[in-house]
């Protein structure tokens, strides 16, 4: 979802009054750790139960600019551009973590 808004301010640098948003990482957590009802919801009777949190419902937030421009767009390109490679670098390293521990279980498994 991060990575859809950063793309969005990315998208946008150039549109006159466009405000730059993000997410806010630890209000999210907080939201979840709170015991709010993050549930999935079964469309069918037989499907299993899960407390797997889908769409976190997280307000967006406005960007600080450090040098909004004269049109009133707030986007620096410099900053969306890294926020954006670190997201992906985030994403990419938990990826690929889960997937060695996954890995590593299937040969437990195996007997490998």
């Amino acid at each position: 979802q991060r990575a859809e808004v950063l793309a969005n301010n990315i998208a946008n640098a150039d549109t006159p009054g466009y405000q730059a948003r993000d997410m806010d990482f630890r209000e999210i957590l907080a939201q979840v750790a709170g015991g709010g009802d993050m549930s999935m919801k079964r469309t069918n009777g037989r499907h299993f139960s899960t407390s797997a949190v889908a769409g976190m419902g997280a307000e967006l937030k406005y960007r600080v600019p450090m040098q909004p421009s004269i049109d009133g767009n707030t986007v620096d390109l410099q900053i969306e551009q890294a926020e954006y490679t670190d997201n992906a670098v985030a994403f990419q390293s938990s990826f690929t973590f889960l997937n060695s521990k996954l890995r590593g279980l299937m040969n437990a498994i195996k007997g490998e």
